[in-house]
């Protein structure tokens, strides 16, 4: 009986008979290579850096509109998370892929925009309608290519040259080390724009509002409980007066503010309980309150409220902080708070 082959054999490439499997010290030896090469090119290209580095960023701060990035193919898609990481960071940038720029998204790109335009050779046909358009309209023209004597290099008003560097790929045609060195040139200039401009963990948190992230970036302030919900008592309260502040304000403490309004101690259960005793409701909060209490201000990082909250070898952990600006109690952060906003 003779034995009919899957229908599917056709599909499937042949092996040679008898191969030797490659073993995992193989694979580890290829990626460590590829590696090497990869970080080889990055430290080269940390060596080219140089004046026209700093003319690309002069132009892109320059211009009251956007970054647009352009490419096609492999630079295409490094080119999305180039425009990605900018706007992210504070440069307001887009992509436009260089193919349908030709059928009517070059009106996406305006005399008040900047191009970057992406091509490890320089000569890619699609790039020259965006070209001509950008020298129609003196719009500036920043070049990332790896070489000078191009058609996108020559028509640039900035080149940003990637040096020659030795691709991964061992037929050396796959874009490897090129495409590392071009993603990270990308992320050199974001964060030197970024720096430039002063760019805050504030100004990151409002782009990035969702997420692990969004939630990182959470101040104080966003999760602060102010005006009137803060329990506050003066130094000279009776303690009968001070639980029923306490009780109504549900944080289980209670602020002491001095004649202009400092905070100048704070009294919690555990004082409670250390003071306990038949004449506790009679005497006065400022003999029963911790002085000097750990506070906030409003426009720190939830993160860090957090952390001071949990305390360290030093100090016990603590549930509740209050938000304070020049010594004045403005508000007051539980734990719990932290914990529903989802900040850990």
């Amino acid at each position: 009986m003779t034995r009919q082959a899957h229908p599917d054999a056709a599909l499937r490439p042949n092996a040679p008979q008898g191969a030797p499997k490659k073993r995992a010290g193989d694979d580890l030896t290829v990626a460590r290579r590829v590696l090497s090469q990869e970080v080889a090119g990055l430290e080269a290209l940390a060596q080219a850096l140089g004046p026209s580095f700093i003319a690309a960023l002069d132009r892109i701060e320059a211009v009251p509109g956007r970054v647009v990035v352009t490419g096609i193919g492999k630079s295409g898609h490094i080119g999305r998370k180039i425009a990605a990481t900018m706007a992210s960071t504070g440069t307001p940038a887009l992509f436009v892929h260089a193919g349908e720029a030709s059928h009517g998204d070059l009106g996406m790109i305006t005399r008040e925009d900047a191009v970057l335009a992406l091509s490890n050779s320089g000569d890619t046909p699609e790039l020259a309608d965006i070209i001509a358009y950008t020298r129609r309209f003196a719009i500036p023209l920043i070049a990332l290519t790896s070489r000078a004597d191009s058609a996108l290099a020559r028509q640039a008003d900035v080149t940003l040259l990637l040096p020659r560097a030795e691709e991964a790929c061992p037929m050396g045609l796959a874009p490897t080390t090129s495409t590392t060195m071009m993603i990270a040139m990308g992320d050199a200039v974001a964060v030197a724009l970024l720096e430039r401009k002063g760019f805050t963990a504030t100004g990151f948190r409002e782009l990035h509002p969702g997420g692990q992230l969004g939630k990182r970036l959470l101040s104080v302030a966003d999760l602060m409980h102010a005006s009137t919900e803060l329990p506050l008592v003066t130094p000279g309260t009776r303690m009968g007066d001070v639980l029923l502040e306490m009780t109504a304000k549900h944080f289980g403490c209670c602020g002491v503010i001095d004649k202009k309004g400092r905070l100048v101690g704070i009294i919690t259960d555990g004082d409670l309980r250390r003071h306990m005793s038949r004449d506790l409701l009679e005497a006065t909060a400022e003999t029963v309150m911790t002085p000097h209490p750990r506070t906030i201000r409003p426009n720190v990082l939830a993160v860090e409220a957090v952390r001071i909250m949990n305390g360290d070898e030093q100090e016990r952990p603590i549930t509740v902080l209050f938000v304070v600006e020049e010594e004045r109690p403005i508000g007051i952060l539980h734990i719990h708070d932290c914990l529903r906003a989802g900040v850990v």
